[in-house]
């Protein structure tokens, strides 16, 4: 099986596509001939009448969503994607339908019937592979059609690659592991991702783990060895694919110009732009605000349940570390004893806890309300407050405290390049059943794929999370 093979639709998409096509044009002889909306109908008309525009629309539909490799580059493309390529290719065949009707000038027709015909059929194939896409998230849940993969090297163009696996499980992608020849990187692991040594373990990891693919991220120096592996993946029926490590773009993103014809390629590293930022500043006005305006009730309640609950301030305050290393403090609900803090150690000791977090489940300085508040994530609802002052954003990586920092490595720092947000990818992807550095993989995978729509996507995410009180402790 090919590359385009792999990432191809299941014929039961393109089958649907083509009963959802027919489905509209029957709404649209429904609502134009029989319920008559918006125009009343002077002559009527079997639908025998509109066969050939069915036909044609049938016909035209899926070649140009085929043309735009809607069809072949399936795996992994988002929803909205392909709601943008449905639109394009209803319009195209809409505009060839009118066109072929001026022609022809058939006895009957109705123009206001195809562009409703049109506006169902976006509507309907859109749904359609929603449903598509939910049945295929729900068979990879059960393991269906998930490809087993290793990842050869554990550089940064290495966890760029996980990060974007652990960030889109829609993918279909259960990484086995990686090899690196660097004992610090080829041994342990990143979080639940597993080290499973140097180079020449891979035979034996493809042979013993029923490797589907393997994904190399060796920087170009590495020929020899790349070559290699490519020819112990084709002795083994495995599939072998390569991600460019050019300068280090796992690091940056890449825009492509050119001077006078001459291509030139532009690095720049991670960050949000000017624009970016003042867009995002202004959703998070907005938010905080709304949710002041709406919540208030919500937080007097809170803050009397802990006043009665337990002895001490409703509000705890702790120094944490957001932009650019800019400490800042944070406004929270109390959900522990006073004096918490102080017996952290002590805990830490007995978790024999060895992540940059601490996290324990039944810790023992909760009070009862706080417990309930950690539960639903109620206990950082006043760090609206910080939003609304500029030390946090609505969405954004976890804001962590300085003695957090001072244990990261190199690569972990570069989630501190845009501010902490009140909820982000690591809420919605597992919470507090995430490792550090999971963690770190999500926000690095947010910060490169940033923009309005994805930080709308996680708070809509993060909602149900909240509600059902999933993985939070």
């Amino acid at each position: 099986m090919n590359g385009k093979q792999r990432n191809a639709a299941p014929l039961w998409v393109v089958a649907i596509d083509i009963v959802t096509i027919n489905a509209a044009m029957g709404l649209a002889y429904l609502f134009r001939y029989r319920l008559q909306w918006f125009v009343d109908v002077v002559f009527d008309a079997p639908f025998s009448a509109y066969l050939p525009f069915c036909a044609l629309f049938t016909v035209f539909v899926p070649l140009v969503l085929w043309l735009e490799q809607a069809y072949i580059h399936w795996r992994g493309r988002i929803w909205l994607d392909q709601v943008f390529q449905i639109v394009t290719a209803v319009a195209i065949t809409l505009v060839l339908a009118l066109a072929l009707a001026f022609a022809f000038r058939p006895l009957v027709y109705s123009r206001l019937l195809l562009l409703e015909a049109g506006l169902f059929m976006v509507a309907l194939i859109s749904i359609g592979r929603a449903v598509a896409l939910a049945i295929q998230a729900h068979q990879r849940r059960r393991g269906i059609g998930v490809r087993r993969i290793v990842i050869v090297g554990a550089g940064e163009v290495g966890r760029r690659v996980m990060r974007t696996l652990v960030a889109r499980p829609d993918l279909g992608y259960h990484i086995v592991g990686y090899v690196d020849d660097n004992p610090d990187k080829g041994e342990g692991g990143l979080g639940r991702i597993k080290g499973l040594g140097d180079l020449d373990k891979l035979p034996k990891i493809i042979d013993t783990e029923n490797v589907d693919e393997v994904i190399i991220t060796l920087p170009w120096t590495y020929q020899r060895r790349i070559l290699s592996i490519l020819r112990e993946c084709e002795r083994r029926h495995v599939a072998a694919r390569l991600v460019p490590d050019l300068f280090q773009m796992s690091l940056s993103h890449v825009e492509v110009s050119d001077l006078g014809g001459v291509p030139l390629i532009e690095v720049q590293e991670i960050a949000f732009s000017k624009t970016a930022l003042i867009v995002k500043r202004a959703m998070d006005v907005v938010g905080a605000i709304l949710a002041l305006l709406f919540g208030w009730p919500l937080f007097l309640l809170i803050a009397l349940a802990i006043k009665r609950d337990s002895p001490g301030p409703v509000l705890f305050l702790q120094e944490r570390v957001g932009k650019e290393y800019k400490r800042f403090t944070i406004y929270k609900f109390r959900s522990m004893r006073v004096g918490a803090e102080n017996e952290l150690e002590v805990l830490k000791e007995a978790a024999e806890h060895t992540d940059v977090t601490f996290k324990m489940r039944d810790d023992p300085r909760m009070t009862r309300v706080g417990r309930f508040l950690r539960r639903f994530s109620m206990d950082e609802l006043p760090q609206v407050i910080n939003v609304l002052k500029g030390d946090m954003s609505l969405v954004g990586p976890r804001p962590p405290i300085p003695a957090e920092v001072e244990q990261y490595q190199p690569w972990h720092l570069k989630r501190l390049a845009v501010p902490p947000g009140m909820t982000g990818m690591w809420q919605v992807s597992g919470r507090s059943e995430l490792t550090f550095d999971e963690m770190v993989l999500l926000d690095l995978y947010y910060i490169e794929h940033w923009s309005p729509w994805l930080d709308l996507a996680i708070i809509l995410r993060t909602l149900p999370k909240v509600l059902l009180g999933d993985g939070a402790y």
